[in-house]
């Protein structure tokens, strides 16, 4: 049993995938790589939660089965629909396998298909005899390319399915296909939506929704960041405006960053038993812990939309969670603590070695002293001006500092490595720090 993140049992993790609120239980599958920390020929893990605080880890779910998959199950959604589970994905297989790792391919020799698996009760797949290929590889097609198709978000509109997939124009310049469907499986093309050079060349893990009455668009444009020591690949997210009866989407020039620690990538969202629009995202490790696993997952955020701006609010249930008031990071439980303060301009709180610092009207984060200087990693971040005030919430896990300002109006969120168990403040910093209730008190 995990609690707050949900982390590789072992060997690998990346991508969230198929999260959705079903039959009562949070169901959360996740690419990963089974034999080693690193990645791989993809499979699909699968845990599931009642109240996205406490998971459970249920095995491997979808596997490489089909020609179509035969070398990976990559990124996808989940629906449900009268009762039934369906899972979108993205099928790889290898034109040209590396000899000396069947489970690499070389020189981007692969081609991608959608495919499609159900199950009656959200646990149960089968892998050989279910499976469908929905969307055939793009050959010679000006719809969408071979290799670089993927991710499938599905929904439902009152007038049936629909589907984005992320795709590319000619290897330079990012674009996102959306098709429609009357029974889950028959899917007819029907729009594009691309922007002129600057939004990277290829745009993964699409995920339109509607929330507090906004069309609201998260995507991750590869090669974005240019330059620098931030993860050239990034996640931001936007206002848009879509009509579903020609799936025309109108895309601003204006974007956020879904988290200003870039460290986190390819988010996926769900609506939770109350109705919120609820993300997950995949926080990149530069190296294995303990040479065990890699990867873990955010907690889960609230998304909502006031003044124009885009919140990522902590859930509820995590925030509830860590309700026992403690005195030091040596009382926490091992599945870490809260802190939270309010900072004067110039005043600083070091969490562990982890500094957080007001500069003006920005938060400024430093990891310097976490990571190894010689990964050539970004160790600095700050949030855009502040308009809420200077409130902060930090979570903190063993390998993962997340800084949530003024309740979600921006968030930075940091893979770190050697957390240290002390907290000190410069200047007239007062904090609360909380852990999880009911739980053995352990060293973190």
């Amino acid at each position: 049993m995990q609690k707050i993140h949900v982390k590789a049992n072992r060997h690998w993790m990346n991508d969230p995938n198929g999260f959705i609120y079903y039959k009562g239980k949070y169901h959360l599958f996740y690419q990963c790589f089974p034999y080693e920390a690193r990645w791989g020929r993809m499979h699909w893990a699968h845990v599931v939660s009642d109240d996205l605080v406490n998971w459970e880890y249920q095995g491997i779910a979808v596997f490489p089965s089909k020609t179509d998959d035969r070398d990976g199950c990559f990124s996808g959604s989940a629906v449900e629909d009268e009762g039934k589970l369906y899972l979108y994905y993205t099928g790889v297989r290898y034109l040209v396998e590396n000899p000396e790792d069947i489970n690499l391919f070389l020189d981007e020799q692969f081609v991608s298909a959608q495919m499609l698996i159900t199950s009656e009760d959200g646990y149960h797949f089968d892998n050989i005899k279910d499976k469908k290929t929905i969307i055939p590889v793009f050959n010679n097609s000006e719809i969408g390319d071979a290799r670089h198709t993927r991710d499938p978000k599905v929904w439902k509109e009152d007038d049936g399915w629909y589907m984005v997939l992320g795709s590319t124009i000619n290897n330079k310049q990012g674009k996102l296909l959306f098709f429609k469907s009357t029974d889950k499986k028959n899917w007819t093309y029907m729009n594009f939506v691309t922007k002129d050079n600057g939004f990277g060349w290829m745009w993964e893990c699409p995920d339109y929704f509607q929330t507090d009455g906004e069309q609201i668009l998260i995507f991750s444009p590869m090669d974005f960041n240019k330059g620098g020591k931030s993860y050239s690949d990034q996640s931001i997210c936007m206002k848009v405006m879509f009509q579903k009866e020609t799936c025309h989407m109108e895309m601003p020039d204006t974007y956020q960053y879904l988290d200003y620690g870039l460290d986190l990538y390819a988010p996926q969202t769900t609506v939770d038993e109350a109705g919120r629009r609820v993300l997950l995202a995949w926080l990149r490790m530069p190296k294995p812990v303990d040479g065990q696993w890699s990867g873990m997952q955010c907690i889960p955020r609230v998304i909502e939309v006031k003044n124009d701006h885009i919140y990522f609010r902590v859930h509820p249930n995590i925030r509830n969670a860590f309700s026992k008031k403690i005195n030091s990071p040596d009382e926490a439980d091992e599945n870490g603590y809260r802190v939270s303060f309010s900072l004067e301009d110039g005043e600083t709180v070091d969490i562990g070695g982890y500094q957080i610092t007001r500069k003006g009207n920005k938060i400024h984060t430093d990891r310097g002293r976490l990571v190894d200087t010689s990964w050539e990693m970004q160790t600095e971040f700050s949030t855009p001006d502040l308009k809420d005030g200077f409130q902060i919430d930090v979570y903190v896990d063993p390998n993962l500092i997340e800084v949530f300002v003024n309740d979600g109006e921006y968030i930075i969120s940091n893979c770190v490595y050697n957390l240290g168990t002390d907290i000190h403040q410069q200047g007239n910093v007062k904090y609360e720090m909380y852990t999880l209730e009911g739980t053995e008190v352990s060293e973190v």
